[in-house]
Formats: structure tokens, C-alpha cells, sequence
């Protein structure tokens, strides 16, 4: 896993899932969750992230 996008994840959840997978709909609902709460939108944007790193 990328240290760097893990930490925008835990800082600016979706920056860190942009960086991983540009603009598409997992970008948009980390932006929806993330607005409904915060760590909600934390928790989808770590496991976006290992999941890309994973794969």
C-alpha cells in the first residue's frame, strides 16, 4: 500500500480514492459517504486503496 495515499485517506478521504482510481463512481460515493460522515468515507477509502494495491 501506498503510505502516502493511505494518509490523504485518513486526512481527505476522497483525494486519497482519486489518486487511485481517478474519476469514476467509487470517487463519487467515497465523496457521498464521506458527506453523510466521515469515518464512514475513511473506512471505503482504505479499502479502495489496498484493494488497487492488492490486484
Amino acid at each position: 500500500m501506498s503510505i502516502l495515499r493511505i494518509i490523504l485517506a485518513i486526512i481527505l478521504p476522497p483525494l486519497g480514492v482519486f489518486f487511485t482510481v481517478g474519476l469514476k463512481g467509487t470517487f463519487w460515493l467515497n465523496v457521498l459517504l464521506t458527506i453523510c460522515g466521515f469515518l464512514p468515507g475513511v473506512i471505503h477509502a482504505v479499502w479502495v486503496i489496498a484493494k488497487a494495491d492488492a490486484s
